[in-house]
This record gives structure tokens, C-alpha cells and sequence, in this order.
């Protein structure tokens, strides 16, 4: 008798999550081009100064830090700078000491997406772009037209995020999605999940702008936001070893030297798990889950810049003895990479 009745609430229930797997997919869809975009848009208003300023100014690894920040805050992408970086050693125009401090640098300056997403503008999305998109088509000069395709990117990943928060917040009254993220809580399976869907979708960014999405709409937990952003830090490493591929060794130990450092900031926040949260929550003082994390995000990178900042001439010294230079052949492969 009621057979038809409850084939009829499943069908709707399927469907409906479809609906929402769609929409996820959309948002997603748009914020991956939007920071592409964005990070192109920014590199062509730059034009050849970010790359001049990471070979100048990155004598001193403190300088490097502070390059590796600033330019990673410009081109919102610790992946484009951190390869950008690989090529520079590869062809020699900076040393490889200089470029761990860029590394570093990245690590800290990816942290300020997570800020701007933690503010949850996505319905004033339509501002940006209608701005961007009238200084392309509008503006008269090539310095209006380009900053109006950054503007429009800006707009764009905002508009990426505010479908995905759309999408999710029916799931709130879902027990079995919600009894999967409370296993999120787990620290190793929250960071096996933020590690993997990193790995599929190239993009820490995306991966912490999600779990920051989650928690605005007060799905997902703080002790969950942190574990899935621990992974993403890990799962972001892939591109950065694929760029060694075919490079020289000085290159191929800035590429170990970023998967060392987040691997084993990662062991370490992991560890100390606990505490860490109860730091975040401090420093918050008070501050809505999402804003949470973006701050967890940004605490983890800066302590862990700080931990490994002082012996980074013995990082140095032991990833060149580990992989020290073949001397016979280094000067065909650059020959060949600058061919």
C-alpha cells in the first residue's frame, strides 16, 4: 500500500542530492577558474616584476620570506610561485638557499584567500564582476582593461564560493552527512580527506575554502575544519614535484624541501592537535567557526615558517649532500632546459 508513497520520497531524495552534487560541482568549477584567472589576471598587471622581484630580492633569507609572502599574496596561487621559484634555481638566476626562504614565503602568503573567504561575500559577488566587467569593456586604456579582468576573477570566486554554501545548506538536516563530518573530527581522517580531495582537484586553496564554506553555514566543526586544511597543506605538494621533472638537482631539492616542510609541520600539528585547536580558539577570541579556521590556517603556516627558519642553512647544507650536483652533466640538462 505504501510502496508507491516511499518510492516516490526516495526518488525526490535522490534527485535532490544530485541537485546539490551538481551545484557543488558548479561552485567548484568556477572557483578553480576563478583563482586561475585571478592569478593570471594579476601576473600580466605585474608583468615581469614579480619574477624580477623573487630573483632581486631574495638574497637573504629573510628577504625571501618576505618576497615569497608578498608575491604570493599578489598572484593568490603558493603553487604558481613556488614553481616559478623551481624555474629560477633550474636556470640558475637564484640560488637554492634563497629559494627555501620563498617557499616558506608561499606557505605564509596563501593564508590571506582564507582570510578574504572567511569574510562570506558571495551575495555582494555581482559587485565585482559588474565592475570588472565594465572596466574591460569600457576602459580605455590597457591598465583599466587588465585590472578589470582582475576585479572580474574577484567577483568570480566569491560568486564559486556562494553557490557551493548554496548547495550544502539543505545537508544540514541530513544525519548521515552529518554523521560524516563529525568523523572529520578524527584528526587523521579529517587530514586523509583534505590530502586526497586536494590530490583530485590541484588546489589546497579550493580544499580550505570548502571546509571554510562548510562552517559558515554551520555544518562542519572546527577540530574537522582543521584537520581537513592539515591535508591540504600535504596534498598541495604534488604539483610542486611534478615541476622538478626533467630539472636539475638544485631544483629537485627545492621540490624535497617543500614536501619535507609541510610534511613535517603536518606530523607536528597533527601531533599536537589538541593544543593547537585550544590556540586557535584563544587567538579567535570569540570568532565565528569559520573564521576559525581561516586564522588556524594562517597560525600553522607562520609557526611553521618560524620553526624551520633557523636552520635553513642546515636544510640546506644536508638536502646538498643528500642530492649533491653532478658536475659532469648539470651544464647539458641547462643547456637543454634553455634551449
Amino acid at each position: 500500500m505504501f510502496g508507491p508513497v516511499l518510492w516516490c520520497v526516495e526518488t525526490t531524495l535522490e534527485v535532490d542530492v544530485l541537485r546539490i552534487i551538481l551545484l557543488v560541482l558548479t561552485g567548484l568549477a568556477v572557483f578553480l577558474y576563478a583563482v586561475e584567472s585571478l592569478s593570471s589576471a594579476l601576473e600580466n598587471m605585474a608583468g615581469g616584476a614579480l619574477q624580477e622581484w623573487l630573483r632581486r630580492y631574495t638574497t637573504h633569507v629573510l628577504g625571501a620570506v618576505a618576497v615569497g609572502t608578498v608575491v604570493t599574496m599578489l598572484l593568490d596561487s603558493s603553487s604558481a610561485v613556488i614553481i616559478l621559484t623551481i624555474v629560477l634555481v633550474n636556470c640558475g638566476m637564484m640560488g637554492f638557499r634563497s629559494a627555501l626562504g620563498v617557499v616558506m614565503g608561499a606557505n605564509i602568503g596563501t593564508t590571506l584567500s582564507s582570510q578574504l573567504i572567511a569574510f562570506d561575500i558571495g551575495e555582494w559577488s555581482a559587485v565585482p564582476l559588474l565592475l570588472g566587467l565594465g572596466l574591460q569593456h569600457f576602459g580605455r586604456r590597457t591598465g583599466w582593461k587588465k585590472a578589470g579582468a582582475a576585479i572580474f576573477a574577484f567577483g568570480l570566486l566569491f560568486t564559486g564560493l556562494f553557490l557551493m554554501g548554496h548547495a550544502v545548506e539543505p545537508l544540514k538536516d541530513h544525519p548521515r552527512f552529518i554523521a560524516w563530518l563529525q568523523g572529520l573530527e578524527d584528526p587523521l581522517r579529517g587530514a586523509a580527506v583534505g590530502g586526497l580531495i586536494t590530490l583530485v582537484i590541484q588546489s589546497s586553496s579550493a580544499t580550505v575554502a570548502m571546509a571554510i564554506t562548510l562552517a559558515a553555514k554551520g555544518i562542519l566543526s572546527l577540530p574537522a575544519g582543521i584537520a581537513v586544511m592539515l591535508g591540504a597543506e600535504l596534498g598541495t605538494c604534488s604539483d610542486t614535484l611534478l615541476a622538478t621533472v626533467r630539472c636539475r638537482r638544485p631544483a629537485i631539492r627545492v621540490g624535497l624541501f617543500h614536501v619535507g616542510f609541510n610534511l613535517v609541520s603536518i606530523v607536528l600539528g597533527l601531533s599536537l592537535v589538541h593544543p593547537f585547536t585550544a590556540l586557535v580558539v584563544w587567538m579567535s577570541g570569540g570568532a565565528d567557526v569559520a573564521r576559525s579556521i581561516a586564522n588556524a590556517h594562517m597560525l600553522f603556516n607562520i609557526l611553521g615558517v618560524l620553526l624551520f627558519l633557523p636552520f635553513t642553512g642546515v636544510i640546506a647544507r644536508l638536502l646538498h649532500k643528500w642530492l649533491p650536483d653532478r658536475v659532469a652533466t648539470e651544464p647539458r640538462i641547462l643547456e637543454e632546459v634553455l634551449a
